[in-house]
């Protein structure tokens, strides 16, 4: 059974989705009373599921006329896409951000989900058992080195 912040984030992905929109301004309290939640939870979504590790950039506007943006990153061709994630990857990256790109390379199709795994199982904390903050930069070193041989790949 999903829960009420996969819902919801699935939803403003369709929202994104249709039309072929790249971005969308929602109201917090409106999107929290349509779901039957408090506004923290819509908070809480879009902190974490609308990163920019994940492709997504989030503004937002206080005040009585406020609302939330958030814009899906769109890149030109892959290896901007890449240069993009190597950038924001470096010097290091946490478990969690490193999962985020992971699910962003399946999303764009860049890596397979046997890529991915493969991926994360060299970056993974247990694998690298160092401790912070060595480890976070050890991972953005060999997350960078599989981004590159993509990128050339990818020509």
């Amino acid at each position: 059974m999903r829960n009420i912040s996969d819902i919801i984030e699935e939803h403003l992905k369709r929202i994104l989705e249709s039309a072929g929109k790249d971005r969308i301004d929602i109201k917090r309290s409106e999107l929290a009373e349509e779901f039957q939640c408090v506004p923290s939870q819509i908070n809480y979504v879009i902190k974490t599921r609308f990163t920019v590790e994940k492709g997504y950039i989030v503004e937002s506007k206080r005040g009585g006329g406020g609302y939330i943006r958030i814009i899906r990153i769109q890149h030109q061709d892959r290896a901007e896409l890449i240069d993009d994630i190597i950038h924001i990857i470096n010097p290091s990256i946490s478990q969690q951000a490193a999962l985020d790109v992971l699910e962003r390379l399946l999303e764009e199709e860049l890596v397979t989900k046997r890529e991915a795994r493969i991926m994360l199982s060299a970056i993974n904390r247990e694998t690298l058992a160092f401790q912070l903050p060595l480890r976070d930069e050890i991972r953005a070193r060999i997350l960078t080195a599989m981004l590159t041989t993509l990128k050339y790949l990818n020509k």
